[in-house]
């Protein structure tokens, strides 16, 4: 019986990794003009490319998003799982996807595991603008701040480690824009709060197997979905799209988030 109910789960659980989700968050800001509309983003995180994750899945993700039609993509790191060896044309079927204000990525940290210098190239062949600890303002409409991912400590010699504060990047950046930082792990730097409005993350994987998830729940304050943040900020952390280790998951499926950001309504008087 142990044996047919572990075989049963690994079947479903493998089933449910090919099950991808749409996920999607409304926001509304008074830092948007009314004459913008609303912008649409898209989120992908935590994709995995590799060995196991190849086309099939890729182009599973990337017909969801087109479908979209986002204004914006961002990924928030772990597009690749490790070395790019055999999976480089893959750049290739990513870079067909537009968006009209831009791509933007961040490393995670499997970025770092396969080599950063092919990660990188790999990304911006893909069509991302790579943004590490740095920040860009997009038409006067919205602010985008990229990290690295924390393991850039660990990978990389000091002095090709970022050494701007999330504050810092972000006061280079206009006022009173709505501004988006790309943060690979959901960790919130107090002294940051109020300098964004909104954290888009991942790395988490909501603990891709549900006994599992009780560690990232341990590890981050908050492992998957929204929040909201004191002064103003807030966080969203994507279950990601594919799979670490085992292609399987457990009530933890994959997603792609798809997010709008809206003008406030005026107040009628």
């Amino acid at each position: 019986i142990t044996v047919f109910f572990t075989i049963a789960l690994t079947v479903y659980g493998y089933f449910e990794a090919q099950n991808l989700q749409v996920e999607k968050l409304t926001i509304s800001t008074s830092k948007l003009p009314e004459n913008a509309g609303k912008l649409t983003i898209a989120q992908i995180s935590d994709l995995h490319l590799g060995v196991i994750i190849r086309e099939k899945h890729l182009d599973k993700v990337l017909k969801v998003i087109e479908a979209a039609n986002p204004d914006l993509i961002v990924s928030t790191g772990d597009l690749l799982n490790g070395t790019v060896d055999n999976i480089d044309y893959l750049a290739g079927h990513i870079k067909k996807i537009n968006a009209r204000l831009g791509k933007f990525a961040v490393t995670g940290n499997h970025e770092f595991y396969g080599g950063l210098d092919n990660a990188v190239k790999f990304m911006q062949n893909s069509g991302f603008t790579v943004l590490r600890g740095e920040g860009v303002s997009i038409q006067n409409l919205i602010n985008i701040a990229g990290l690295d991912d924390s393991a850039v400590k660990d990978f990389e010699p000091a002095e090709n480690v970022p050494k701007k504060s999330v504050r810092k990047i972000i006061s280079e950046l206009p006022r009173n824009t709505f501004t988006i930082l790309l943060n690979h792990r959901p960790e919130i730097d107090g002294d940051a709060l109020g300098t964004f409005d909104l954290m888009l993350s991942g790395h988490t994987h909501k603990g891709q197997i549900f006994p599992i998830r009780i560690i990232p729940k341990l590890m981050f304050p908050i492992d998957s979905g929204y929040a909201k943040l004191p002064q103003g900020s807030s966080v969203y952390v994507s279950r990601g799209a594919g799979t670490a280790g085992p292609p399987v998951r457990f009530l933890a499926p994959p997603e792609i988030t798809i997010i709008e950001i809206v003008p406030e309504k005026q107040i009628q008087k």
